[in-house]
């Protein structure tokens, strides 16, 4: 399998912090500013309504050279084709997860601790989601901010590729960074902005700086 991660910035559709605008015109200013790997997910809309859109997402991530990764349901990523699928501490199990996908998807686990880490290497995930780094308001079932400790013990210690989320805002993402994260999720401070790649140009400018 090709590299997951292998870029700075991992978006995240949230149509609750969007302004109004539709996922997909979201989804396509993030492609537009260059984002390479997209996440949908949308938490509070009807099964018929995540199906369209991650259909039209499919088609316009394909068409882009993107990945797609879909939040939670399997189904949705089976059905629409994504590349893959990201899953948390609390969903099925990684190892029936792979047998549903195969072996050519992905696999993003979300883990909140050194142990929980070495765990998903074991069970072969493809990435690994570390946080959150800071408090985060865009889930309700959300576990308390790590912190950067776990952050460090993952940059030093974890041999797959790890994403660091949870509350991360272009005022902080240098710090981030600097703890070894190389890719950095984002939810509301890109969806939520007024003008989304300007806030990524911004957001890119910080950590070349």
């Amino acid at each position: 399998m090709n590299y997951p991660l292998d870029t700075d910035l991992y978006c995240l559709t949230d149509s609750s912090h969007s302004l109004g605008r539709s996922t997909i015109d979201v989804v396509e200013k993030m492609i537009s500013s260059g984002i390479k790997i997209i996440q949908y997910r949308e938490k509070e809309k009807s099964m018929k309504e995540k199906y369209e859109e991650c259909l039209k997402i499919r088609e316009i991530t394909k068409k882009a050279n993107v990945r797609f990764i879909v939040n939670d349901h399997i189904d949705l990523a089976l059905i629409t084709d994504a590349d893959g699928i990201h899953i948390g501490q609390d969903d099925l199990p990684v190892n029936e997860v792979r047998k549903i996908l195969g072996k050519n998807k992905i696999i993003g686990l979300s883990t909140h601790s050194p142990a929980q880490a070495e765990e998903a290497v074991k069970l072969g995930v493809d990435y690994i989601g570390v946080g959150p780094i800071f408090k985060t308001y865009t889930k309700k079932d959300v576990c308390d901010p790590v912190g950067f400790e776990y952050l460090d013990f993952a940059a030093a210690n974890i041999k797959i590729p790890f994403v660091a989320i949870g509350g991360i805002k272009e005022h902080n993402v240098s710090e981030v960074f600097s703890h070894g994260a190389t890719c950095i999720a984002m939810v509301t401070e890109i969806t939520g902005a007024e003008d989304i790649p300007e806030k990524i140009s911004s957001i890119r400018n910080k950590l070349k700086s």
